[in-house]
């Protein structure tokens, strides 16, 4: 029996976690903080950490929160933000998980439509000029999950101006933008608008996702809040895990590790976009990233979403169902395809295998 070859969820690779090092960490930072990191603790955070966030964003370390992941954060973020029936906007497609957050706050998700350069801008234009009033837009400008691309310059100035001139907040989610393995990374969303940005990201896929160590930043304004609703919901996410990355990014391993990083998935990106277009050129269309852990890919003509997952599965092929990322509906010809955690030769086999699906 062949073996199965999985294309779901976007998880490192088991051999980047730099386990030993973690291990040194947590004996260092048990030995030097430990009646700290193991009691309650207040709800924003421990404070090294949020220092060194803060100072590399410019910003105070009061406006920095983290928590248990940024999922986490981005949930008590909705449910701080959106009442019953207020608009959300996402890309589309977007994050399933993202979509899901803030449907459950109660959200109407409106899907802004997704073009190579990032979400069609003049689409979201129209909206607003019509009268929809969002009270956040949702995005992942680099290296987006699932489709793998990146937002143009003029884009982000755009939406920066449209936050503005219309009072809506852009949550900036940026869990891959360190993971640039070619060319030149791009200006935030927040050096464009820093009072109408809220910007998060992870440690989950830098250094380890098991750590749950998420951060987000935050205007002014909406830091003692957030804090507070932190507070009153779990009181302090784990402080241990938190001082764990601290000590990482203290004793100078961070930036050597992403480089690690970049040297492992580099080949693995440069292999699935060349089996793509070996099997599937004519049969689809795909992004071309340049970093990340995604390649989105569309198929061409009629696609039966339930008719697809089910060959791949008979052909040894695990899939994400691609309607989940669509807020709208649609979304039967989309397939997100993870490919760190897979090697070279998995990632070739196992579009070859997709490439027979879809014939």
């Amino acid at each position: 029996m062949q073996p199965v070859i999985a294309f779901t969820r976007g998880i490192p690779a088991p051999e980047s976690f730099p386990k030993a090092k973690l291990a040194e960490c947590a004996t260092t930072v048990l030995r030097e903080h430990g009646d700290e990191v193991l009691q309650y603790a207040p709800a924003r955070g421990f404070r090294p950490l949020r220092a060194h966030i803060a100072a590399e964003a410019g910003v105070h370390e009061d406006q920095v929160i983290l928590g248990q992941g940024s999922l986490q954060l981005l949930d008590l973020l909705a449910r701080m933000l959106i009442r019953p029936g207020d608009i959300a906007c996402t890309e589309e497609p977007s994050y399933d998980r993202a979509i899901t957050i803030l449907r459950r706050a109660g959200a109407r998700v409106v899907g802004i439509p997704l073009q190579d350069d990032g979400p069609d801008v003049e689409v979201l234009e129209e909206r607003l000029r019509s009268g929809e009033r969002p009270v956040l837009f949702y995005l992942v400008p680099d290296f987006q999950n699932p489709s793998g691309s990146v937002m143009a310059v003029q884009k982000r100035q755009r939406v920066a101006q449209l936050a503005r001139e219309y009072g809506f907040l852009v949550v900036e989610d940026l869990p891959y933008r360190r993971l640039r393995y070619r060319g030149t990374d791009l200006p935030t969303l927040r050096d464009f608008a820093p009072e109408r940005v809220i910007q998060m990201s992870s440690y989950s896929k830098l250094i380890s996702p098991g750590l749950r160590v998420g951060y987000i930043i935050v205007p002014p304004d909406l830091a003692g809040p957030l804090a507070k609703m932190a507070e009153d919901t779990y009181i302090n996410a784990s402080y241990l895990n938190q001082a764990m990355v601290d000590e990482f990014i203290r004793r100078g391993w961070l930036e050597p590790h992403l480089e690690f990083l970049k040297e492992l998935y580099r080949p693995r990106l440069d292999a699935i976009l060349g089996a793509l277009e070996e099997y599937l050129g004519g049969r689809a269309t795909w992004h071309r990233p340049d970093g990340g852990f995604f390649v989105g890919l569309y198929l061409s003509g009629p696609v039966q979403a339930e008719a697809l997952l089910q060959r791949a599965q008979e052909a040894g092929l695990r899939l994400t169902d691609g309607r989940g990322f669509f807020a709208n509906g649609g979304g039967d010809h989309f397939i997100r395809l993870p490919f760190c955690a897979l090697t070279p030769e998995e990632i070739h086999e196992g579009i070859r295998r997709l490439a027979m699906v879809v014939r």
